[in-house]
């Protein structure tokens, strides 16, 4: 990956069977998605607003628009902002096409567990994002906003326990994830056996709204 910048801003290939049941169904355009074939991905954007509330309560279900534990304390929303990049430019960095486009995130909610729930039932790691994609050249915006709500189950006592015992923590899980999502969703020209595989797995400082982005 080439240089990343992270703004925060006032205002092993082995692949999991139970992962790759629950990648989403694909919610971008067929058209969109060959398309993608002529992109090459210079950058990847990744905004967390301000108005997203972050809870740290310890309870099974927690209020809020942000719940992530998996990290150690500190800027949620830069965390979640950090996470989400890395996933998704893990999972476009097959698209080398002649036009330099740039993908614009949003998240809208990234809601993990919390300790007690990762230590007993486990539940959903609940993300809901929009992704545009923005010509480089022009600035114009070729993409739409896309809604995404690429939900993953989430372990919780015995299973989480062992989990972790192999390097599948739940931020593992979640990059691998997002990863599959975007070259499921944006193949370009990749075979469909080489779609879905397995990935690679910041605390950084205080912000309201965290903006992350980079080349790829």
């Amino acid at each position: 990956m080439g240089a990343l910048l992270v703004v925060l801003a006032a205002c092993s290939n082995g692949r999991r069977g139970d992962d790759i049941g629950q990648t989403t169904a694909v919610v971008v355009p067929a058209e969109i998605g060959q398309r993608a074939a002529k992109w090459n991905v210079a950058g990847v954007r990744v905004i967390v607003p301000a108005e997203l509330e972050v809870s740290e309560a310890n309870s099974y279900y927690p209020r809020g628009d942000i719940v992530w534990r998996d990290d150690p304390p500190g800027d949620r929303r830069a965390q979640v902002a950090k996470l989400m990049f890395d996933g998704i430019s893990d999972g476009l960095k097959h698209l080398n096409g002649p036009q330099d486009v740039d993908f614009q995130i949003t998240v809208r909610r990234f809601h993990s567990l919390s300790e007690k729930t990762r230590a007993s039932v486990g539940g959903v790691h609940n993300m809901r994002f929009t992704l545009a994609v923005i010509d480089r050249a022009t600035g114009t915006q070729i993409v739409s906003p896309i809604l995404f709500e690429p939900d993953l189950n989430a372990y919780g006592g015995a299973q989480a326990t062992a989990a972790e015992r192999r390097g599948d923590t739940q931020k593992v899980r979640i990059k691998r994830h997002l990863g599959n999502v975007m070259r499921l969703e944006f193949p370009g020209n990749l075979p469909p056996n080489q779609r879905i595989r397995g990935l690679s797995a910041a605390a950084l400082g205080p912000a309201k709204t965290a903006v992350v982005s980079g080349r790829i």
